[in-house]
Order: structure tokens, then C-alpha cells, then sequence
């Protein structure tokens, strides 16, 4: 039987909008305004519109809970995400890898499929290599991309599966001129129009991805959810 290629995606920010619909619901829910500008530092970022002070980190952790809890339905899909994931599905295997807790696995899946991205969703928690690598041993693939938005999640997937590509990309524009590239993607690329070659070409190259000279602190995302 011939090995197939295997795509890992991440889901916010890459297959499905996050930040602005929490946004959204902080403003019209909670009174609280979330500055975008601030890129991904929530803890200035977040303040209560009444008194402009400072949203506790303590207290952002159970709304974003809330928010899963009751409002996905909320988070529509990143341009061109549905058409890319399903043209690449043709050619290769496709799970979905999303740092959730495994009781909301149901809902993430049904909130996918509503949007036409129909595929295995496993869900994880802190730095992904651990549990990727586990998806390899189950597939098996001739060739794997692994994409995600998050440059620690990079580094986790290099420390524990460095053959496999690694593609970070920042669907939402809001975000993307604010977070870096990490070195330990292979590539950065926010739009999946672009993508689809990229991914597409080393699908049909199937070499393992090349070794890099990262760091230990590049390798290691345990400072990070």
C-alpha cells in the first residue's frame, strides 16, 4: 500500500478566526475593551471600559474558557481555509491538531464540518511535538506539514519530529503584522492561497524535512500555554 502525505493544521487563526470574535463578544458581553494593537500581549491589551483599568491575567484564562464554552459559533473561517484544506485533502491525509481541552473535541469538530473542513481533530494541550509524533506512528505518511500560527509550537514540533515541515501562518491580518517568524518554521506564509503550492510541492517531493541549528530555548515551548 503506498505511504500517503500527511497535513497537521492548527485551527485559530489558521482555518478559523479567533481573536476578533473574542473581541467582539468582550465588547458587547463583558465591557471590556481588547486592544488589537497590542498583538498577542493580552495582559496590557485587555480593560475595563468603565474605568480603563487593566484586566487581571487571573481573570483572562476563564474567559477565554467562557468563550469556548459558549461561543464558537461566533469564529467563522480564514479566507480561502475550507477550499485549501479540502484541494489538499485529495492528495493527502488531513487531521486537525487544536490546543483545546479533549472534552470541547466534539465541538470543534462539529464547528469545522459547519464551515465545510471535515476532518479528525485531536486536541491537545501546551507544546504539540509529543502528541504529533504519536499521529505519525498512527498514519505513518510518506512526507508531513505541520502548520500553525504560533512559533513555540514550531519549536515543540522541531524538538520532537524535526522531519517534518514546518509552516507558520497567521490567517488573521489583525495579528500577523504583530507576531514574528520563528526560526523554527521552515517558512511563514498568511495566506492559504499562497500555501497551497508550498505544502502541495513537498507532498509531492515527500523528503523529510532538512535538520536545522535551532537552540534549546527555540526547541523548548514549555514558558508557553
Amino acid at each position: 500500500m503506498t505511504k500517503k502525505p500527511l497535513l497537521i493544521s492548527d485551527c485559530d487563526e489558521v482555518l478559523l478566526h479567533m481573536v476578533v470574535p473574542f473581541q467582539q463578544w468582550l465588547d458587547s458581553d463583558k465591557h471590556i475593551h481588547f486592544d488589537l494593537e497590542n498583538g498577542s500581549d493580552f495582559a496590557n491589551a485587555l480593560r475595563h471600559k468603565h474605568d480603563g483599568t487593566q484586566v487581571l491575567p487571573e481573570q483572562i484564562w476563564p474567559m477565554l474558557k467562557e468563550f469556548f464554552d459558549t461561543e464558537m459559533h461566533r469564529q467563522g473561517a480564514i479566507e480561502g481555509a475550507a477550499q485549501s484544506i479540502n484541494k489538499l485533502g485529495e492528495m493527502a491525509d488531513v487531521v486537525i491538531l487544536t490546543n483545546l481541552l479533549d472534552d470541547r473535541r466534539e465541538a470543534r469538530a462539529a464547528q469545522l464540518k459547519a464551515v465545510g473542513i471535515d476532518f479528525p481533530v485531536y486536541t491537545n494541550q501546551g507544546g504539540k511535538g509529543e502528541l504529533l509524533n504519536s499521529i505519525l506512528a498512527e498514519f505513518e505518511p510518506s512526507v508531513t506539514v505541520f502548520v500553525d500560527d504560533l512559533g513555540h509550537q514550531h519549536g515543540s514540533v522541531a524538538k520532537h519530529a524535526p522531519d517534518v515541515w514546518r509552516l507558520q501562518m497567521v490567517g488573521e491580518p489583525i495579528m500577523a503584522k504583530h507576531i514574528k517568524s520563528n526560526p523554527a518554521a521552515h517558512a511563514r506564509i498568511d495566506f492559504w492561497s499562497e500555501a497551497v503550492s508550498w505544502i502541495s510541492d513537498k507532498f509531492e517531493n515527500a523528503e523529510p524535512a532538512p535538520a536545522m541549528d535551532l537552540s534549546s530555548q527555540e526547541l523548548d515551548p514549555a514558558n508557553h500555554a
